[in-house]
């Protein structure tokens, strides 16, 4: 019998559109859409589903993703397909603890909002950056970038492929560093921040003032963090940990190889894009990856996996 973990993504797998399909097909997802809503005060259909400027902006990001992510969940759990072990990179670790019953979806949704908007406004504009280093050994990076000030490694998310973030400058001398010594390609993103840098340590310290309000739950299974790789099965370890997230790096590589050793050998990424999916394939090519992030996908995936 298959071990399943699903898996969530993180900021860049939004687009217009996402989730339009489930909203319309399934009165589960329908109720997660509007109680976003309701609580944030914003128009969630407005905004996932049609092409707007604000979907791109952090502070807006985060919570139509989380939203989306859960209401895909809300369906696919319906029909019978629940996972053995959670996990998602970076914002959606949010929705990894609450599928595993740590965190109401209200709550969930709630605290990536205040995230998102912490994590945009702490670091003025221009003043930080991430770029992506491809096609090469995360120890060679941790050495070329040790003796620089300002830029860290803020995820590992596969094998030739890990971003580095932090002060603007430090970043674009340390990706020319990078190339120089032999990256096939080092790519500036188009972010509005610094995420994972120590510049956001003030925004995780605000974040947890903001979840001194959130009441978690049990977990009823476990999901792996983002800031150690390791499994969590203690909810009170939680707040402190998403804390430390916001300027911690992300080691999704090592959540995912921790998880294999653990006996999962499916992985389910619910949720737009199949980013995670892409970097499963340079980890480990031995198991199997299903997503989705579409109404057609829910039957061929739940179908194959619940027989």
């Amino acid at each position: 019998m298959a071990k399943i973990a699903f898996i969530y993504p993180g900021q860049g797998a939004q687009k217009p559109g996402m989730g339009k399909d489930f909203y319309e097909n399934s009165e589960l997802a329908k109720a997660v859409y509007d109680k976003a809503s309701e609580l944030l005060q914003i128009d969630m259909k407005a905004l996932c589903f049609e092409e707007n400027e604000k979907l791109d902006l952090t502070e807006y990001t985060q919570a139509a993703l989380v939203t989306t992510c859960l209401a895909m969940t809300k369906v696919v759990e319906e029909r019978g397909l629940k996972p053995d072990v959670t996990a998602g990179l970076s914002l959606g670790e949010y929705c990894a603890i609450s599928v595993a019953g740590g965190m109401k979806e209200e709550d969930a949704i709630y605290l990536v909002r205040k995230r998102g908007i912490l994590m945009q406004n702490t670091v003025p504009a221009g003043e930080g950056a991430m770029a992506a280093i491809l096609g090469m050994d995360a120890s060679v990076i941790e050495e070329g970038i040790k003796d620089l000030e300002g830029v860290t490694v803020a995820n590992y998310n596969c094998p030739g492929q890990i971003v580095i973030t932090g002060e603007t400058k430090a970043v674009e001398k340390a990706a020319e560093i990078l190339k120089e010594a032999g990256a096939k390609r080092a790519v500036l993103l188009n972010v509005s921040g610094p995420f994972h840098s120590p510049m956001l340590k003030q925004a995780g310290e605000e974040l947890a003032k903001e979840m001194e309000k959130v009441e978690m739950e049990p977990l009823q299974i476990p999901y792996v963090t983002n800031v150690t790789a390791e499994y969590v099965t203690d909810i009170r370890e939680t707040k402190k940990l998403l804390a430390e997230q916001v300027a911690a790096s992300v080691r999704w590589q090592e959540s995912v190889e921790r998880m294999i050793a653990e006996g999962v050998d499916t992985f389910v990424e619910i949720g737009p894009g199949k980013t995670l999916a892409g970097f499963l394939r340079k980890i480990d090519r031995s198991v199997k990856v299903y997503n989705i992030g579409t109404w057609e996908d829910i039957d061929k995936v739940v179908l194959e996996l619940t027989v």
